[in-house]
This record gives C-alpha cells, sequence and structure tokens, in this order.
C-alpha cells in the first residue's frame, strides 16, 4: 500500500488515562482485537479488525493534562512542510515534527478555531488498513465555532477543494481531494455547551447503529446525538466512559434525499 494523497485522512489515536477500560470499551462495541503494547513508545497499541490496522490507543504521555480524545492524523509527504503551512495560515504547532522509529514522522497541531488535528508523513507505518468495514474508521468531521477560518485555513494548507451544502438550517461543508469528499466541516450550534472546544469527530463503521449504541451505552457511554438516519446512513454520536467523543455509522442503512452541495472552491 503506497502512502496516501496529501491530506487524506490515514490514521487515529486516542489517550486513555484507564488504557486497559478502553481497549475492553471499544473491543466490544468495535470488535477491535489488539496488539502488543510498546513500551518504547509510550505503551502504544494497535487495534485490529480481522488482522489489519484500524486505530491505536495508549496513556497519557508524562505530564500530559489533556482529556481523553480521539485525534486524527492527515497525510503529508513533507511534515515539516506542513507544520509550516500550518503556521503561515494562523494554526499552531503543538508538537514540532518528530520521528517514530521508523513508522513515520508526526506532528499535532490546531486550526485557527482550536481544532486539533495530526499531521502523518509514513514511514514503515502507512496508516489504515482497512477502511469502511465494521470497526474501521469511516469519516470526520471537524466542529467548529469559526467556519470561515477552518474553510480558509484547512484548504490552503492541504490544497482541499471546498463545496457547501446548501441548507439554511445547517453550515456545513465538505473538503475533497478531486471528486473524493475527505472530511466534513460543520459549524457548532447553541447546543454545544460553551466549555466544549472546537475539535476532530471521528466516525467508526458499524453493521448495525442502534444495536451499537446499545452496547455502547451499557458499557457507560453517553449518547449525544441520534441514531438518525440520512442519505449517508444511520449514525450517532457518542461519549465514551472517559470523556472521548466519537460517532458510530452504519453506511449500508440510507434514506431521505440527497442534499444539494455546490462549489464554493
Amino acid at each position: 500500500m503506497a502512502a496516501e494523497p496529501k491530506g487524506t485522512p490515514c490514521w487515529a489515536d486516542a489517550t486513555f488515562g484507564d488504557l486497559e477500560g478502553a481497549k475492553r470499551f471499544y473491543g466490544e462495541v468495535l470488535g477491535w482485537t489488539y496488539g502488543e503494547s510498546l513500551p518504547e513508545y509510550g505503551n502504544y497499541t494497535q487495534a485490529y479488525v480481522d488482522g489489519k490496522a484500524v486505530a491505536a490507543l495508549s496513556p497519557p504521555m508524562p505530564g500530559q493534562d489533556a482529556p481523553p480524545a480521539w485525534c486524527l492524523y492527515l497525510a503529508s509527504p513533507d511534515a515539516a512542510a506542513t507544520a509550516a503551512k500550518v503556521r503561515e495560515n494562523g494554526g499552531t504547532v503543538l508538537v514540532e515534527p518528530m520521528r517514530v522509529g521508523e513508522f513515520g514522522t508526526m506532528v499535532l497541531a490546531s486550526d485557527p478555531g482550536g481544532a486539533a488535528f495530526g499531521v502523518w508523513q509514513a514511514g514503515a507505518h502507512e496508516g489504515f488498513e482497512a477502511r469502511t468495514v465494521p470497526g474501521a474508521y469511516a469519516w470526520a468531521e471537524i466542529f467548529t465555532r469559526e467556519p470561515a477560518k477552518a474553510d480558509a485555513f484547512f484548504p490552503a494548507v492541504f490544497g482541499y477543494g471546498v463545496k457547501r451544502m446548501v441548507d439554511d438550517a445547517v453550515d456545513f461543508t465538505l473538503y475533497d481531494l478531486g471528486s473524493d469528499p475527505v472530511l466534513g466541516r460543520m459549524k457548532m450550534t447553541e447546543e454545544f455547551p460553551p466549555e466544549v472546544p472546537s475539535y476532530l469527530n471521528v466516525y467508526f463503521t458499524v453493521a448495525d447503529c442502534d444495536a451499537a449504541v446499545e452496547k455502547a451505552k451499557s458499557l457507560g457511554a453517553e449518547l449525544r446525538f441520534g441514531p438518525m438516519t440520512m442519505p449517508f446512513g444511520r449514525f450517532a454520536a457518542l461519549t465514551d466512559p472517559q470523556g472521548a467523543a466519537f460517532s458510530l455509522i452504519d453506511g449500508t442503512t440510507t434514506g431521505g434525499d440527497m442534499p444539494e452541495i455546490e462549489d464554493v472552491s
């Protein structure tokens, strides 16, 4: 598998104070199995579906006090150059380009509205080994209170085209690479408490959204929205037992008319 084109979501990981608890939760909800934790990399632990890597979990780094959260990584052929682009366009580099053994080079950054994300320059680790099968990454959206800033920043850094959903009730855009949308951007409404920062919301595929939601709730997750059926699938937004936001989607259960989309690049 070749490294993904620049700007393609290529990996997701999360840190949890209770690593074993997180492994149990996602293992039961998404069917993940796990490789050995790597003590030389802070007990970073990869998750697998049918033997293919789909995500990773780890405990916090020493001194790290940020709450548990999923981080989505966007592919780059040159992490240092992308970090420079982040700065040039009003973003913040949170972790400078850092070589991770033979696996690749990472950067952590945030956009001008404060949404954190990762950058990954692939080495031996090229990213997701499976997509859109149950348990694997499906999609992600930037939730932000600064939509205009996000719509300027991400295309400038990653070369995305921008298309807007024509809907007076929702401020939603799609970022694409050619004809393929790779990320969504949603304006946060007053329904989001003011203390909730901008963030990237990661979706994982499930075979049955309602059943997966009930399983997650039985394990201590909190349902935030849904389940709801749209033209793209039936989805729900949740917070896991340690407070990390994530979503579930069954892309085979669809309903309603496709929205009108206009190109605003």
